[in-house]
């Protein structure tokens, strides 16, 4: 299938993230990367309690294993004393790890979850850049210019402001029945049903006219 061209216009690998660089790396015709994500929220200084408790809970245990689940909690170093409230849901359900440099890049699909204090909003958004995967990304703050600031430099499908990455889905964004989360730059990018992967053809008449 990789490799007929000519008969297959387009590949979306659904699964995880050897067979997505397999098909990528082996495939002549067309493919529409989908799936893999490294998800981030950033609980930041000015993060509402409430809030953030219900928007982390609901990203990460909504359903552990698809793409859109929280892997790494980035919180703010001044708010370190709010952890055991944040994290009170999933006392018993998730197991949890503190800066463990070796789990930046995981995506856990599983019951676990990183937790990462950073100095500053500037030092979680460089987190992102290098450990992010181009998916969903989510800042809890009441701090609107860092809002703005985070999700228009996030480089992401779906960037949220004080809402869990569990909305990630084809059909929360009204377009029916999903076919995947491409998380690539050119083309479809984030949540995409039919509409998204569907091609169009010019249609053209003339009476004799030509292009001087």
């Amino acid at each position: 299938m990789l490799n007929a061209v000519g008969y297959i216009d387009l590949c979306i690998p659904r699964g995880g993230r050897k067979l997505i660089d397999f098909v990528r790396d082996t495939a002549r015709v067309p493919v529409i990367e989908t799936g893999a994500g490294v998800v981030h929220v950033y609980f930041d200084k000015d993060g509402d309690l409430e809030k953030g408790r219900a928007i982390i809970n609901n990203a990460k245990t909504r359903r552990v294993s698809v793409c859109n689940a929280l892997d790494t909690l980035l919180i703010h170093k001044d708010r370190e004393a709010d952890l055991p409230a944040l994290l009170a849901p999933m006392e018993g359900k998730v197991e949890f790890f503190f800066n463990d440099e070796r789990l930046y890049d995981t995506e856990f699909m599983d019951y676990k979850m990183n937790v990462v204090t950073v100095n500053s909003l500037d030092e979680a958004l460089a987190h992102i850049d290098r450990h992010g995967s181009g998916h969903s990304e989510a800042i809890v703050t009441e701090d609107e210019q860092a809002a703005r600031l985070f999700q228009a430099h996030v480089d992401a499908a779906c960037v949220y402001w004080n809402a869990p990455t569990s909305f990630t889905d084809g059909a929360q964004f009204g377009l029916g029945a999903e076919i995947g989360i491409s998380t690539q730059k050119l083309g479809p990018r984030g949540p995409m049903a039919l509409e998204e992967i569907t091609t169009y053809k010019w249609l053209i008449e003339g009476d004799g006219q030509t292009r001087p």
